[in-house]
């Protein structure tokens, strides 16, 4: 299978029949998935007075996302994405709610902390529903992948834009303002998709019987969430450590705009890399990004100033966007049909683990030690995971044994 993909393919991609309203309603709902999380821990820092607290309130977020996302992707790929979109999202909005009521009531850690797992384990994840789409609506080929490599993009450009309306809303008169906004632009989104005829006629799935694990039962999946979450460890530390470095330089509101610096890279870099990716194995590829991102990672530790540390977050944002694409597109070589929401739900989780570990550690360090300790920490972190995928490749090469692909209930009926 061709992993790369020409700018025609990306065309071709996004006029596909019915995929118009889909492809549009999930930029709505994803647009605010970095800025959600990036608000809620300055609304908490801002109101508590502390990054050790903070980072332990968004890294529950992120552990409710990483437990949520696989539990949303296999209910998708057995009922279709509208039931289960409808009722997480009521539950999404219930959470967000309280939370902010309880962070304005100056509750507790140990309230917090909870309240934040429930808005990370409901917040809706379109972004599974929409990359299966691209599964069923797609022949194989380079088509496909272009729509896979969009989906990274997008969530790259989505990337820029979240941390940079994050901290201008962080300069609104209330703190809380990015959280609320990130919470309804994802709602609104969440319902638009959920209701579109495309996803509406994603119907029920008679599957046979699977794993109690899913696609995770897989070797070359468990493989693939093992790059997924060495890439949220390495990211982790960063998103806590730019702004903290921002305060610390006496400009708190620019540690959004700063991480927006390495999601421009991203995005610029990913378009060009999927034309011409390299290795051209995936299951050298994966190794090979981690441990390049991981590498380029120690350049943050450098700088003394914002401007130097936007110039290295630049170069270091050049390897985000082809991890994203790559991992999208082994799901495919690693797991069988019938399980693609849900394998891609593993891959969120894994990621979003790997952000709650890099945060947490990172908000210990910074307030132990500073901001450079938590720039190599994420470094070294990337590098030893980088070390375990090579060391498990074999298992992305051999992939999966042909599956009977599941059919709808239409279809059984049928016969």
């Amino acid at each position: 299978m061709s992993h790369s993909a020409r700018l025609s393919d990306y065309r071709a991609a996004l006029t596909t029949p019915g995929m118009r309203g889909p492809v549009v309603a999930s930029l709505l709902a994803r647009l605010p998935i970095a800025m959600v999380g990036l608000s809620l821990l300055l609304y908490v820092e801002r109101t508590t007075g502390s990054f050790a607290v903070a980072g332990m309130v968004s890294a529950a977020a992120l552990t409710g996302v990483a437990l949520g996302s696989v539990v949303q992707g296999r209910l998708m790929d057995r009922f279709g994405p509208t039931r289960p979109l409808l009722g997480v999202t009521g539950l999404f909005a219930f959470f967000v709610t309280v939370s902010v009521l309880a962070v304005e009531a100056g509750a507790s850690v140990f309230v917090l902390v909870p309240l934040a797992l429930g808005v990370g384990a409901t917040e809706p994840m379109v972004g599974s529903a929409s990359r299966a789409l691209w599964e069923r609506m797609v022949p194989a080929g380079p088509t496909r992948m272009a729509g896979y490599a969009y989906e990274a993009i997008s969530m790259e450009v989505f990337f820029i834009l979240g941390p940079g309306l994050a901290g201008l809303l962080l300069a609104a008169p209330w703190a809380g303002t990015g959280v609320v906004v990130g919470a309804v632009l994802m709602v609104v989104g969440a319902l638009w998709f959920a209701f579109n005829a495309v996803v509406r006629a994603w119907g029920p799935v008679v599957q046979a019987p699977r794993p109690l694990l899913g696609a995770f039962a897989y070797p070359g999946m468990r493989t693939v969430a093992l790059a997924a979450l060495g890439f949220g460890v390495t990211i982790g530390f960063v998103e806590v450590a730019v702004p903290a470095f921002a305060k610390a330089v006496g400009q708190p509101s620019m540690g959004g705009l700063m991480l927006s610096l390495w999601s421009i890279s991203s995005v610029v870099f990913g378009v060009l890399y999927g034309m011409r990716p390299w290795p051209r194995p995936m299951h050298l590829r994966l190794p090979v990004l981690l441990g390049g991102f991981a590498l380029l990672a120690f350049l943050l530790a450098i700088p003394a100033t914002l401007i130097g540390l936007g110039v290295a977050l630049f170069f270091v944002g050049t390897l985000i966007t082809p991890q994203s694409t790559a991992h999208s597109a082994a799901i495919e070589q690693v797991t069988p049909n019938g399980m693609a929401a849900e394998a891609f739900g593993w891959v969120i989780t894994s990621v979003t683990i790997g952000l709650a570990i890099g945060q947490g550690l990172s908000g210990q360090l910074i307030e132990h030690f500073g901001t450079r300790p938590a720039f190599v920490a994420s470094g070294i972190a990337g590098l030893l995971i980088a070390l375990a995928v090579w060391l498990l490749r074999g298992t992305v090469q051999r992939g999966v044994p042909a599956e009977v692909p599941a059919r709808s209930e239409m279809e059984l009926a049928a016969r």
